[in-house]
């Protein structure tokens, strides 16, 4: 894989990322989780191979599919970047609703 390549995300990395960015969203927890995952930005594919050791008991959170999904993405390092953007867009959008509910 070149680095110039673009990012291939699949639709199951997708909507595992837009489920993760809405709850983080919902809960408004977006600064602090988008602070703690550019400071981990040097080790995310340890990070994900981590993850995938962690797989049998994170199913309460998440589904199965969905953890594999986010661990693999995170194997590319260009992958945080895109989580990071996918929790910005959502927030974005959710605070643009809000707005125009008040």
């Amino acid at each position: 894989m070149s680095p110039r390549a673009p990012l291939e995300v699949s639709d199951a990395q997708s909507r595992a990322v837009d489920r993760v960015a809405r709850f983080i969203v919902r809960f408004e927890l977006t600064v602090p989780v988008i602070l703690s995952l550019e400071a981990m930005r040097p080790l995310s594919y340890v990070g994900s191979q981590f993850m995938h050791m962690l797989t049998p008991s994170i199913t309460a959170l998440l589904s199965n599919e969905d953890w594999e999904a986010l661990a693999a993405l995170l194997e590319d390092r260009r992958g945080l970047g895109y989580i990071i953007e996918r929790i910005e867009v959502t927030d974005r959008e959710y605070r643009l609703k809000r707005k125009g509910e008040e």
